[in-house]
């Protein structure tokens, strides 16, 4: 019999280059979003036409982005999830720029990029380091 608990996560080799790339992402995504929220009118002028919930979302999302990263770095289960549920705000948050867009609301096309790009990063994450875990 076996008396030893599952363990939550297997350290993959690349677990601690994920959890560093996840870090800096969040930081450039809480200070890039911070900066067109509460910087200079010229930060909000470079941004160009913005949808604010977008910078919303994408700002108050980098703080889940660095603690998956922290959470990936000490090798936590939860990280993983935490990760799968970022990718899935984000597809939602996808779905609501898409329905600013059908009615009307200027965007900039950067902004299609940069949440493809955020979802695709995330769901990699998730897909990637879900394969390294110990099924009990």
């Amino acid at each position: 019999m076996n008396t030893q608990t599952p363990q939550q996560s297997t350290p993959l080799r690349w677990s601690k280059p994920i959890a560093v790339l996840a870090l800096i992402f969040g930081v450039m995504t809480v200070f890039s979003g911070g900066n067109v929220l509460f910087g200079p009118a010229e930060a909000r002028d470079m941004a160009g036409n913005y949808i604010g919930f977008v910078v919303w979302f994408n700002f108050l999302a980098g703080f889940a982005y660095i603690a998956a990263a922290v959470g990936l770095w000490l090798g936590k289960g939860w990280a993983i999830r935490l990760a799968g549920l970022i990718a899935a705000a984000t597809a939602i948050a996808i779905l609501g720029f898409i329905l600013a867009i059908l009615s009307g609301s200027a965007f900039e096309m950067r902004t299609v990029g940069a949440l493809a790009l955020r979802f695709s990063f995330w769901t990699a994450i998730a897909l990637v380091m879900r394969r390294g875990v110990k099924q009990p």
